[in-house]
């Protein structure tokens, strides 16, 4: 306390103006400057490093003794000053003001960026104790263009943000920039990579490069750029084999590692976010190791880098393709850029070396100079020069400076109310120029429309560039498409892919895949262990389709239709049933077809003698409609032939039931005649007056209405219906008729086994009976080979598959038919016809001479 009491006395007894505010440490001091009413400040790195110090911590550190020169910030540089002198010399903006400037050289230092950027917020100037200005007093410029990299505009905005001192960058694309919690005041002229990683992403996919690798700078472009890039390319179906990343000043073993991690991989791309500085050190030891033929894609960081282009092992480069700021044109610019007068210019220094450097010579005034160095006069015209600076490839990003200084200068226009001249010269709040900065919409003189969105960023528009090597050597910057993000998702890339030139030079699209394309037929199975690019392609089960390529998954097909050969395309399934095209259907219906001949032949043969004894005596009544019966059960396996219906399916159970019953009851008839006619030859018995023909006709009347009623029950019930079988076999379908209720078909069957056992018992136990032509015999032969015939139909019928069911059936009622029809009626036929001595009543009834007699 006592001494800060004695230092306000000297204070106040000194007589001389001593200042009251004093800037800590060594003042910057600005490169290019110029006086005016309100003042931009502008931070370019002039060099791009700096000369090693051994800092001892034993004093102040040595200012940054800054080396390599940078033409490219020269260049930058003289685009401000460009849009600055236009717009002083401008009666349409900011009449009567007149912009000054002051800009700093950063020398390629984050540290050395944000240090300057204080110094244009706070100002050098000391002030002294008649001064009336406070300490603490509103920054020393209105807005700062610059810087042009990421990483420095991210340290210098976290700086002065909280100022509200607009930062304008015309070349920093980290997305990251656009976080306006973090960054408020910092704004770009140049798109923001979050559109540019997703533009590479989709330019990848278009291509169908599904297997890349990726090598990016090691600071916020390339760190920040290659993860939203990453992040798109994983949604899209892309995979990286190997992202790695380095620095410029990385010992050589980091780079020897990526060369060997790019020699050992599989993939043909190569997806970069690189500086062009980065780029070169990498392209140099990639020629020296003669790594080509690698499909190179860039970002705007170098595509269109003429220095890169030119460099040796550029060839390594050739066909490369990326995404460039759209080319544009500025009036007057390049004259003004190469009107440098070193003896004229604000800093004699820094342009003196800039001189000396462009001409590799020396003024005459410079000490130190090298003595086979040319003099030279500051006149040379540099026109006629062929380097970086008078390379005006990257117009487009002198655009985004002159963009940015209008910006700011629309932004004063609106805020001191402009008219035909600015009469409020009042220097305005960093803040409020914030705010209009943002809201700035105009027009440039070539038409251009500028404008801010809510993250400071501008509209993103890029042009794809190819790398197209000419017959002289050099490479030629041809335009092969537009990304623009104000059109539709599905327009927003559009490429002319004819005039694209390849790695090679060839003009056949690379092939970068982990794994080939997986054709239709097929579905990809993730290899175990590796990304999901990675995929073996296994055909698909019989019965599944995959009609696209790359499919995941196989499609079960309709249970109608089958799966082709190549599993890409389902057929529709061949129908089977058993058709009379067919030849075991033709020879079925042949077979029924004759033994109805067969029996409308015997029935013929019947009517014709009816009146002889054998007819007679076999009970004619019966025996016709025996073979009127005999009839409907050889056409009724008609019915089993033919696609199924609901009708025939009815048909052809039902008809086979009643006509089987309607037989067996007329041959049971007949049995039971055979028995009453053997009782009734003994003494004493009355027996056939009880089973006479109306008897006859009413117990086949009765056996067939049972059988009929089990029918109606059937087909009221459940009755069979048409269906369509797919599990006998995969490739087609059954078509087949379904029984319905499983108990009315085997009550069906059931009942005529029942009928043609009683049938067979009865004509077994009259086998014998005492006559010459023995009907009982013939009837047990019939029954015993119908009997076969359904007891080895039942085994059958149920193993046999689809349509050889249904012929089985056919051949059991075909089979069944044909035995009665020939042990019953062939004998009589035989002694009709070709025995007619034997057909009198006395050989009938009575028995043959033995033959000793």
């Amino acid at each position: 306390m006592l001494w800060n009491t004695v230092l306000l006395l000297v204070a106040s007894l000194s007589g001389a103006e001593e200042p009251v505010c004093r800037q800590i440490g060594e003042p910057e001091n600005p490169q290019l400057s110029k006086n005016g009413d309100i003042i931009l400040g502008g931070i370019f790195s002039f060099h791009t490093s700096w000369k090693g110090r051994q800092d001892t911590y034993m004093r102040r550190p040595p200012p940054l003794q800054c080396t390599s020169l940078n033409f490219r910030a020269f260049q930058f540089a003289q685009a401000m000053l460009f849009a600055i002198e236009e717009i002083n010399n401008s009666t349409d903006l900011l009449p009567g003001i007149f912009l000054g400037y002051k800009i700093y050289d950063a020398c390629g230092s984050i540290a050395r960026g944000v240090r300057v950027a204080l110094a244009l917020a706070n100002g050098n100037e000391d002030i002294s104790a008649a001064s009336k200005a406070p300490c603490t007093r509103p920054a020393q410029v209105q807005a700062i263009m610059g810087e042009t990299s990421s990483s420095p505009c991210m340290a210098i905005s976290t700086v002065i943000g909280p100022f509200h001192i607009p930062l304008i960058s015309h070349y920093a694309t980290c997305a990251c920039l656009s976080d306006k919690v973090r960054y408020p005041s910092f704004l770009r002229t140049i798109p923001s990579d979050f559109y540019q990683s997703r533009a590479l992403a989709q330019l990848v996919k278009h291509f169908g490069w599904t297997w890349v690798g990726a090598i990016r700078t090691n600071d916020d472009y390339g760190n920040n750029g290659m993860a939203i890039f990453t992040e798109t390319a994983q949604q899209l179906g892309i995979c990286l084999e190997y992202s790695v990343s380095f620095f410029r000043t990385d010992p050589p073993e980091k780079l020897q590692a990526i060369i060997d991690i790019i020699k050992a991989s599989t993939s043909q791309v190569i997806v970069t976010f690189l500086s062009h500085m980065d780029l070169d050190i990498l392209i140099h030891e990639l020629a020296h190791h003669n790594l080509t033929g690698y499909q190179w894609v860039g970002t705007e960081g170098w595509i269109v880098d003429s220095y890169t282009a030119t460099m040796n092992g550029h060839h390594i480069l050739d066909g490369a393709i990326g995404l460039s700021i759209p080319k544009a044109h500025v009036t007057g610019m390049r004259e003004f850029m190469l009107d440098v007068k070193p003896l004229n210019s604000s800093s004699n220094e820094l342009f003196t070396e800039f001189w000396e450097t462009m001409f590799d010579c020396r003024f005459k005034q410079t000490k130190g100079s090298e003595g086979n160095q040319r003099d030279c006069t500051g006149s040379e015209d540099l026109s006629g020069q062929q380097n970086i600076f008078t390379d005006m490839s990257l117009m487009a990003i002198f655009n985004n400076l002159y963009k940015g200084v209008y910006a700011v200068a629309h932004a004063l226009h609106n805020i001191l109310g402009c008219k035909e001249i600015c009469s409020n010269k009042v220097q305005p709040d960093p803040f409020t120029i914030l705010q209009h900065i943002k809201k700035a919409h105009f027009k440039t003189k070539e038409g251009e429309e500028v404008y801010f969105n809510e993250n400071g960023d501008p509209v993103a528009k890029y042009e794809i560039i190819n790398w197209q090597p000419n017959k002289n050597g050099s490479v030629e910057f041809v335009t092969v498409g537009l990304y623009d993000t104000s059109l539709p998702a599905e327009k927003q890339l559009n490429l002319h892919t004819k005039s694209l030139i390849w790695a090679h030079n060839s003009e056949q699209v690379p092939v970068s895949v982990c794994s080939e394309t997986c054709r239709p037929g097929t579905r990809k199975v993730l290899q175990k262990g590796k990304p999901i690019c990675c995929y073996d392609c296994i055909p698909c089960a019989e019965g599944e389709i995959s009609n696209t390529t790359d499919s995941i998954t196989c499609v079960q097909c309709h249970p109608e239709f089958w799966s082709n050969e190549k599993r890409d395309d389902c057929e529709k399934k061949d129908t089977e049933f058993l058709s009379y095209e067919e030849i075991m259907g033709a020879l079925l219906t042949a077979s029924s077809l004759l033994g109805t001949c067969m029996t409308a032949i015997v029935a013929v043969i019947f009517f014709r003698y009816r009146n002889t004894p054998i007819v007679k005596a076999n009970n004619s009544e019966l025996s016709f409609l025996l073979l009127f019966s005999l009839a409907l059960c050889f056409l009724c396996s008609l019915t089993f032939i033919g696609r199924p219906s609901e009708w025939s399916c009815m048909l052809r159970h039902t008809a086979f039931g009643i006509t089987f019953v309607l037989c067996i009851s007329c041959v049971l008839g007949k049995t039971i005649v055979v028995l009453m006619a053997f009782r009734a030859t003994l003494p004493g018995s009355n027996v056939m007056k009880w089973f006479g023909p109306p008897q006859q006709r009413l117990s086949v009347l009765a056996f067939t209405l049972i059988q009929v009623l089990i029918c109606i029950l059937w087909l009221t019930i459940s009755p069979p219906f048409p269906f369509k079988n797919f599990k006998h076999f995969k490739d087609k379908i059954i078509l087949e008729c379904v029984l319905g209720s499983a108990v009315g078909f085997w009550a069906v069957l059931g009942y005529i086994g029942l009928l043609a056992m009683l049938c067979f018992f009865l004509a077994f136990l009259a086998r014998k009976l005492p006559d010459n032509f023995n009907e009982a015999k013939f009837i047990t032969f019939s029954m015993l080979i119908f009997c076969a015939v359904w007891i080895t139909f039942i085994p059958a019928y149920v193993s046999s598959p689809g349509k050889f069911s249904v012929a089985v059936e056919i051949f059991a009622i075909l089979a069944s038919s044909f035995g009665l029809l020939i042990c019953i009626f062939i004998p009589k036929c035989y002694i009709i016809l070709l025995k007619p001595e034997k057909n009198t009543k006395k050989n009938m009834m009575g028995k043959m001479p033995s033959k000793s007699s």
